[in-house]
């Protein structure tokens, strides 16, 4: 570029070059108290302003969704929903169903994924009383790590969950949790709230749930499940294989999560098989 350095006065604008020419007339000293005064003033309003947004960042972001209390209404209300949905079937360790089911389906799930949670309020509760509870299906829930923010909060928030499958409770522990789920990295998963999970399970021993969760063959399940995940090559929470076997299990390609058509489709299709 060529070098204007050298050359004569430069081209500001009008209201510019009255401060910067030599000789220029100064700012009357009242004018420039009343510039001073409106500036402050300016200042100030733009802080409240600013504070007011930092309070309702607060008051609507993280949990604006808590989980309910336990022994509160609401607590009491989705205990019994869930006792009502699981009563009868039964339990091994993370199976729910008929030990001698035609159809597994496994589920890979994030205990904190809201897309979880969408399923199991959705299209799961259909497919357990349509084929669990008549002995064609039985599903096994496997962990995934998407949504939950921190490994050993993943880690501690499933072996919890395992815990309890040591009683054949998993499935009211998973249930209760999704139910019961927070907003998403809120941070709502705290010990509190894992041991208030378990209180709501009718019949869970909780001294023997607590010692369970130092059981380290639960964190090699967790660690079993990763690895399962990282076969199979899954994209996201929550995914499934279907199968009379285990030998013979496949990928569903997921259709809606409130729906349960796509999946009483493919059910059919193994039952069919």
């Amino acid at each position: 570029m060529p070098d204007h350095s050298a050359e004569g006065p430069t081209h500001k604008p009008p209201h510019e070059q009255a401060w910067t020419q030599p000789g220029a007339t100064e700012e009357p000293a009242g004018a420039r108290a009343v510039r001073r005064t409106r500036l402050i003033q300016l200042g100030i309003v733009m802080a409240i302003v600013a504070a007011a947004i930092v309070v309702i960042a607060i008051a609507t972001g993280a949990g604006g969704n808590p989980p309910p209390r336990p022994g509160s209404a609401r607590a009491t209300m989705i205990e019994q929903e869930v006792s009502a949905l699981l009563a009868g079937i039964p339990q091994n360790a993370d199976a729910l169903g008929n030990p001698t089911a035609p159809v597994t389906l496994q589920w890979y799930g994030d205990l904190e994924c809201p897309y979880c949670r969408e399923f199991t309020l959705g299209a799961l509760p259909s497919i357990i009383q349509k084929w669990v509870r008549g002995g064609e299906l039985r599903i096994e829930y496997r962990s995934m790590e998407t949504a939950t923010h921190r490994r050993e909060v993943f880690e501690t928030q499933q072996i919890a969950a395992l815990a309890a499958g040591e009683q054949n409770k998993l499935w009211n522990y998973i249930e209760l949790f999704y139910h019961e789920q927070g907003e998403e990295g809120s941070g709502y998963v705290t010990e509190g709230y894992l041991q208030g999970i378990a209180s709501q399970i009718p019949g869970l021993d909780l001294i023997q749930w607590t010692g369970e969760r130092d059981n380290p063959a639960l964190a090699t399940q967790v660690a079993t499940d990763r690895q399962a995940v990282h076969e199979e090559s899954f994209r996201g929470t929550p995914s499934f294989l279907i199968g009379r076997s285990t030998n013979t299990m496949r990928k569903i390609e997921r259709g809606s999560l409130t729906n349960p058509t796509s999946f009483n489709e493919d059910i059919e299709e193994q039952l069919d098989a």
